[in-house]
């Protein structure tokens, strides 16, 4: 089935809460960022920093996307859940199987603490026109994901410009 232009535009505005995070914040898995990363930063490894500098343990920012990353097996849990849900459903929708992310942007608004469980709301801010790339031919479309944590603080806001499309053969 082929959308109409004002059918596509239609996804415009639409919103997707995701349920909260399957982990919280917790600071093993900020260690094995910090080391992965190499990243030395006393404000993650010193507690009397991270109090003196943020009344307490935070995660680095970057982390952020980290928290909403739903697991893919939970007992009990029927299918899988996907990050960036609503970019799927909109591929699956327009019929363009490929995709790839061209920008990814983060806002950092409050730090992530140990014990924080996230809650994301997916957004389309545009869907562009159809256009043909060395990819093949698709669409671009914006999405901003607003994280927050159980106080409902909003953490962060990322924005991704995605690019879904089809194969020219």
């Amino acid at each position: 089935m082929t959308l109409t232009e004002e059918e596509i535009q239609s996804w415009v505005g639409r919103e997707e809460i995701d349920p909260p995070g399957d982990i919280a914040c917790e600071r093993g898995y900020i260690r094995h960022w910090l080391e992965a990363t190499e990243n030395a930063n006393p404000l993650y490894w010193d507690e009397s920093v991270a109090n003196k500098l943020t009344s307490g343990a935070i995660a680095p920012p970057t982390m952020l996307s980290v928290w909403m990353r739903p697991l893919q097996f939970v007992p009990g849990r029927d299918k899988p859940r996907m990050p960036l849900s609503l970019h799927f459903a909109l591929k699956e929708a327009l019929g363009l199987p490929e995709g790839i992310v061209k920008v990814n942007e983060i806002e950092f608004r409050t730090p992530v603490r140990p014990g924080d469980v996230i809650t994301t709301t997916q957004r389309v801010r545009e869907i562009g026109e159809m256009k043909t790339s060395r990819l093949g031919t698709g669409r671009d479309w914006t999405i901003d994901v607003t994280s927050r944590n159980q106080r409902g603080d909003v953490l962060g806001i990322e924005t991704y410009v995605m690019f879904g499309y089809r194969r020219d053969q």
